[in-house]
């Protein structure tokens, strides 16, 4: 299940990547993008099957795009660790102990409520410069309770 490796007694407690619907502008984009080259496909004199293949083509390669730069970012917390990697051929890890947590909030904007997706910011004992955030997860409340539990805190 994890990606790297855990400690003697560690434990996931969650796992997962940015939400599909995070990177819905995205794929929206990219179908925009395919149907205006379909319309250019087609003033400068293409038929009807070069246009749709230029469209297919690049709603296909906005798909595959935005899939894997939503499996590229991978979000973990640990009985003992937040951990942030990101990347498939360069590779970007964060990674902070549970106890170095201060506070942990999620925000959602209007289009995230829709969505039901959230980013959840962790204060951590780290300088004001460095950002431990989760961007785009679901159900983002459910992630700020996993970390409540990891870390032993009560919910009221």
């Amino acid at each position: 299940m994890t990606s790297f490796i855990l400690s003697p007694g560690e434990q996931v407690i969650f796992q997962g990547h940015p939400s599909w619907r995070a990177l819905l502008g995205f794929y929206l984009k990219g179908i925009l993008i395919a149907a205006i080259a379909g319309v250019v496909v087609k003033l400068l004199g293409g038929g009807s099957g070069e246009v749709f293949l230029v469209i297919l083509v690049l709603i296909a390669l906005a798909a595959m795009i935005g899939f894997l730069r939503r499996m590229a970012t991978t979000y973990t917390i640990t009985s003992r660790r937040l951990n942030i990697r990101r990347g498939v051929f360069s590779r970007e890890i964060q990674e902070t102990r549970l106890e170095r947590v201060q506070n942990v909030n999620y925000s959602q904007n209007l289009y995230q409520r829709l969505m039901r997706i959230g980013d959840v910011d962790f204060d951590t004992a780290a300088s004001e410069d460095y950002d431990f955030v989760f961007v785009g997860v679901a159900d983002p409340g459910m992630v700020v309770h996993r970390v409540d539990q990891a870390t032993g805190a009560r919910i009221a």
